[in-house]
Order: C-alpha cells, then sequence, then structure tokens
C-alpha cells in the first residue's frame, strides 16, 4: 500500500464566522460533541495516516495541546493574516507525496479518508441552480479539465483533496515558480491549479451526496446542523448581547461581519425583525 500523509490548513481566522472566530479559530470549535479538527485527525489517523502536519497562524497556541494529544506536527505561518491559503502551502511543500490536504473546519459524517486512492481527486458536491462556488468541467473520464468561479447546476469544488506523488511533484514546481507574485499569495493553491491546469497531471472529480461534507460558513448555518448552538453559541460575546437586550440567544441571528481590525470586529445581526450593529472598538450596540 502506498505511504500517505496529510496537511490540514489551519491559519486563516474565518473572519466571516462572527464573533465565534474572535474567540476561537474555527477549526476548534465543537460540534456535536467532537472539536472539528480533533474529529478529522481522528479520522486520518482510523484510516492509517500517522503522519498529519497542521498549519496554524491565528491564534496559534491554541492547537499546542495537539501535539501531545495525537502527535501531529505543527507548521507556522507567519503570513497567515496577509495572504490566502497559498502562504500555507508554501511553507509544507516538502511534505507533499501522496498527500491528503484538508481544511481544519470540515465535518465528515462518515471517514472519508479510508481506502487507497490512486489518482489525485478534488472533492465536490452538486449544486442545483445558481451558485457562486468554483464550479467543475468534467471530461468523459471523470477528469477535472477546467473551473469556472460561478455557474449553475453544477459540481463544485468542496472538502477535501487527495494529491498523488506526480501531482505533488509538478504543483510544488510551480508553486515556487508563482508564490513571488502577490496576486498568487494572495489567492488560494486553487487558483493556481486552475491556471495552470493542462500543465498538471490529471486530477479527477470525487463525487459526494449532500451531507457526507459539511462546511459551516456562519453560525446559522451551524445551529441548522448542531442545534445545541441555538441557545448557547458558545460566544462570551452573543451572551453579553443577549443580556443587554434582555432575549435568549437564540433570538439573535443573521450574524455578519462588516470589518475586522486586529483583535477588534464589527458585525451586524438581527434580533426581532430589526438590524443591530456591535462594535467590540467602542463596545458599541446600535439598532440601525
Amino acid at each position: 500500500m502506498v505511504q500517505r500523509n496529510a496537511i490540514i490548513l489551519a491559519a486563516g481566522t474565518a473572519s466571516r464566522f462572527v464573533p465565534l472566530s474572535q474567540e476561537c479559530p474555527k477549526g476548534l470549535l465543537e460540534v456535536k460533541g467532537e472539536i472539528l479538527i480533533e474529529r478529522q485527525i481522528r479520522q486520518l489517523q482510523e484510516a492509517g495516516i500517522s503522519e498529519i502536519y497542521v498549519v496554524v497562524g491565528y491564534k496559534a497556541e491554541m492547537f499546542e495541546y495537539l501535539k501531545n494529544k495525537f502527535g501531529v506536527e505543527l507548521v507556522f505561518n507567519e503570513d497567515y493574516a496577509r495572504y490566502n491559503n497559498t502562504s500555507s502551502m508554501i511553507r509544507v511543500l516538502d511534505k507533499l507525496g501522496n498527500t491528503f490536504i484538508c481544511s481544519s473546519d470540515n465535518y465528515f459524517p462518515q471517514n472519508v479518508f479510508k481506502g487507497n486512492p490512486r489518482q489525485s481527486y478534488y472533492s465536490a458536491l452538486f449544486a442545483e441552480g445558481p451558485t457562486s462556488e468554483y464550479c467543475i468541467h468534467i471530461d468523459e473520464n471523470d477528469c477535472i479539465r477546467g473551473v469556472d468561479i460561478g455557474g449553475k447546476d453544477s459540481w463544485y469544488m468542496v472538502g477535501h483533496v487527495y494529491f498523488s506523488k506526480d501531482f505533488s511533484d509538478s504543483f510544488k514546481d510551480l508553486l515556487k515558480k508563482e508564490y513571488y507574485r502577490d496576486e498568487t499569495r494572495l489567492g488560494y493553491w486553487e487558483d493556481v491549479f486552475i491556471k495552470n491546469i493542462k500543465k498538471l497531471p490529471l486530477m479527477r472529480v470525487n463525487r459526494y451526496n449532500d451531507g457526507e461534507i459539511m462546511e459551516f460558513d456562519n453560525i446559522d448555518e451551524l445551529r441548522q446542523f448542531d442545534s445545541s448552538y441555538v441557545n448557547d453559541t458558545r460566544s462570551k460575546t452573543i451572551k453579553m448581547i443577549s443580556n443587554r437586550l434582555g432575549c435568549e440567544e437564540s433570538e439573535l441571528t443573521g450574524f455578519s461581519k462588516i470589518s475586522n481590525r486586529g483583535i477588534h470586529v464589527k458585525f451586524s445581526f438581527l434580533f426581532n425583525k430589526e438590524t443591530y450593529v456591535y462594535n467590540s472598538e467602542c463596545d458599541s450596540l446600535n439598532r440601525i
């Protein structure tokens, strides 16, 4: 059997997930009784993958316990606040081989890492109707031939990815050559893949059904999956706001980031069908 390893990307701020992301990295959120990244590490280890690297940046110290608990190796990305996930990938190029590339905030109800893939693949779900996701063009052999940002009634890229060694070797060379560009540093590694798709070994699509790959973009989506968050968001900020407004946490919905500066965040939310804005820098709460 081919020796495989895994890289979990966990450096980002997940700023859309306000205000929880200001208090805790998204990958460390508890979902249905388990920490997201812990569940993913366990699934990887159950699939026989013991060599696991976690790229950290935002609140990196909160991930330290994973080294002793699971024996993973942490890789620090000091550019996490300036650049996108290409700045995480560039720091683990020497780890790429037969490798799973994972996001720390995905939730897989069943273990998706079991089996012995022989060819590179990108996981995909199907979107009915219009979508703003990365939509895949596939040939008759299920190989990805192109990607458009946005589309309709399409399979789109989501979740984990598998790099075979030949793909890893080619991708490493390309990212090294392109990383000096600001455009590359500010983008996703997937953008490098899309731009150079004809230069890289073929990557297949790995289709999943709805519910087999879970990704939560905001508190409302998490509440739909884990109802315990309806009445208890685990957020000190939301608890403080609910106390000020004299309401239950369940009555506060529609959280959306307006801006963030360092440790401070400004976001809007709905209460009684009206919009409120909270600014942590001046601790202000206003109805608009």
